[in-house]
């Protein structure tokens, strides 16, 4: 019987995997592109979670006006009356109010929304182990946007600096009008950020930089 599931579902499962590989598609081309904000756990959860979160629910209520017409009504709405700190807190509540519409109207697109996530979620600490063990720089880098007690340096360069290109905690990097370099380095370590700082700070390169621990 289950394996008749399975079949009949194929369909489903072949799209759940290929709106997850193609967001990892889509978060590579944005990083080769140098957009360094899409590396962070928040943005690239967010990029693979929302795809899986749209499809379930637009199949939920694609075949019912009345439940399209009610959705558009509680989700208008909603309000959040805290400052939301990440679009991954966004994507975890629109997530929950799909679970609650899917399980009302089917609990075989539930049990597909839980398996979409969950095989999302493993998939992207694979991606991680084997970034970290075989590449020596992990998958998702340090944001403020993390919920978390980050560590940063603000530093401002004559030119490029190699050390800072290559590292790992690099959050930011831009050029000002006058052709000087600005890097951001982020951190929920201190002594990484320290340790960073101890030996530049007499680099000639280097006009300027603010720690914030």
């Amino acid at each position: 019987m289950s394996f008749d599931l399975l079949i009949n579902n194929l369909d489903k499962i072949n799209a759940i995997f290929l709106l997850i590989f193609i967001s990892l598609f889509i978060r590579f081309a944005l990083q080769f592109l140098g957009q360094v904000w899409i590396t962070t756990t928040s943005h690239t959860a967010t990029l693979i979670f929302l795809p899986l979160i749209t499809y379930v629910i637009t199949n939920v209520i694609s075949g019912n006006i009345a439940l399209s017409l009610g959705m558009v009504g509680a989700l208008s709405i909603v309000r959040f009356r805290n400052p939301v700190r990440s679009p991954l807190e966004l994507s975890v509540y629109f997530g929950a109010i799909t679970m609650g519409i899917a399980a009302s109207v089917n609990l075989l697109w539930l049990i597909f929304l839980v398996f979409a996530v969950a095989s999302s979620i493993v998939i992207l600490l694979i991606t991680n182990f084997i970034s970290k063990k075989y590449f020596q720089k992990p998958f998702f880098s340090s944001s403020f946007s993390e919920g978390n007690s980050l560590s940063t340096v603000d530093l401002l360069a004559t030119e490029e600096i190699e050390m800072l290109e290559k590292s790992n905690l690099l959050n930011l990097k831009r050029f000002s009008a006058e052709n000087k370099v600005q890097y951001v380095l982020v951190s929920n370590n201190f002594d990484e950020i320290n340790n960073i700082i101890q030996k530049l700070k007499n680099d000639k390169r280097v006009l300027s930089y603010e720690l914030n621990r």
